[in-house]
């Protein structure tokens, strides 16, 4: 069964409704120019009270060690997502202090997967977003036919523009053999920036498991 992340989160009732759903994941961004940073508003104690099925994860975007560590153990985050051009030991750094760490990297056409040899060994997971005008968070998708250069060592999670619809593709390419550990889904579930919708968030994890459990039957 692939595992879901909802990213992007930061209201305190939007955060309780979601995590009634059961997600795998949950993603919270600490970037000043991101539309969804937590800014002031994301709640410690609420961060705290996480069922440990939930895993509580802080997207940073070259932001210096000792900021992504103060973050770390404000919220009691679980995973590091480093979603920019961090070094290969920005990850060391932090896998070191017994931190999971999602190395993200922005994808299209002209993506060299020589890139990730350096960073196999500091990280946990790779994720693959669409190379867009921001960081992330762009709502468009990157062609998944470049996942058949990735050499699929590392499981990685699949992020950018992903919704409903998207469903049966992410059937397909996890049936081809990819090392696909998890979807991400942020900007095609949203109200606005920050604030999900609930019910659309529930079709996408209620489906997603049918589908699956369809193709294991």
């Amino acid at each position: 069964m692939l595992k879901i992340k909802v990213c992007g989160m930061r209201d305190s009732a939007n955060i309780q409704s979601v995590l009634a759903l059961e997600p795998d994941f949950m993603g919270f961004i600490f970037f000043e120019k991101s539309p969804r940073n937590v800014g002031e508003e994301l709640d410690a104690e609420l961060l705290k009270s996480f069922p440990r099925t939930t895993k509580k994860v802080g997207v940073f975007v070259n932001a210096h060690p000792d900021l992504i560590l103060k973050n770390v153990k404000k919220y009691n985050l679980d995973i590091v997502q480093l979603h920019g051009d961090e070094l290969p030991d920005v990850g060391k750094n932090i896998r070191n202090r017994g931190i999971t760490v999602i190395k993200a990297f922005n994808l299209d056409e002209n993506f060299n997967f020589a890139r990730l040899n350096n960073y196999k060994p500091h990280c946990d997971y790779f994720l693959f977003d669409a190379k867009g005008a921001a960081q992330g968070g762009n709502g468009i998708t990157f062609d998944w036919n470049l996942l058949q250069r990735y050499d699929n060592e590392k499981p990685f999670f699949l992020s950018g523009g992903l919704n409903i619809e998207s469903l049966d593709a992410i059937v397909a390419l996890k049936n081809k053999g990819l090392n696909l550990y998890g979807v991400d889904i942020n900007s095609q579930f949203e109200v606005s920036p920050g604030i999900k919708n609930v019910e659309k968030v529930k079709e996408f994890i209620d489906k997603l498991h049918v589908a699956f459990k369809e193709t294991l039957a």
